[in-house]
């Protein structure tokens, strides 16, 4: 048993490596920038990549980005100057393409994070990070992985984030002093 634990430990941290660095340094400059001179922002997904959103929406509250996760009651409207964020590892959801339809309209720019960059839906983004993992449907290539669903798919966003994250702070010129100085204090 601990040969099978260690095999699936070491193979679960090659594919996220894989996974990671296959991922477009040029995409993840573009949401930086994109985040940088957006309005505000706005984020969107469902599931465990709605998890990893959320996770990404509170850093960006800690760079002092003005940040809504959509469905949250103090959400407002959205348009021209914003950015709307959202993920479908599969290339298509029906609620994210209900809010495409009221998005794109509104004059907002779109930021779509999938596996499936060439599904009709990510194509209408303007921007497109392609993380090559294996989602709820595979991978785009077939990408198989040891862990179940869309786990790759999700751990690969949480590192991406954290790098878009980082390349945030230097360019808004946010020290991790000034991000501490907007965590909570109501826990």
């Amino acid at each position: 048993m601990e040969v099978i634990d260690e095999r699936t430990r070491d193979s679960m941290i090659r594919e996220l490596e894989r996974s990671f660095k296959a991922v477009s340094p040029e995409a993840v400059r573009g949401l930086a920038r994109e985040i940088a001179s957006a309005k505000r922002v706005f984020i969107y997904g469902l599931g465990r990549e709605r998890l990893m959103l959320q996770a990404f929406g509170m850093r960006l509250m800690h760079l002092g980005v003005q940040v809504h996760i959509v469905g949250d009651v103090t959400t407002p409207a959205i348009g021209a100057g914003d950015l709307w964020i959202t993920s479908s590892g599969t290339g298509y959801l029906a609620t994210v393409e209900a809010l495409m339809n009221v998005v794109r309209p509104s004059g907002a720019r779109v930021a779509f994070l999938t596996a499936f960059p060439d599904a009709e839906l990510p194509r209408r983004a303007d921007l497109i990070l392609h993380i090559p993992a294996q989602t709820m449907r595979e991978g785009a290539e077939d990408v198989r992985s040891v862990q179940p669903m869309g786990s790759l798919f999700e751990q690969t966003q949480l590192l991406l984030f954290d790098w878009v994250v980082l390349l945030l702070g230097e360019e808004l010129k946010q020290s991790e002093s000034d991000m501490a100085g907007r965590h909570t204090n109501l826990e």
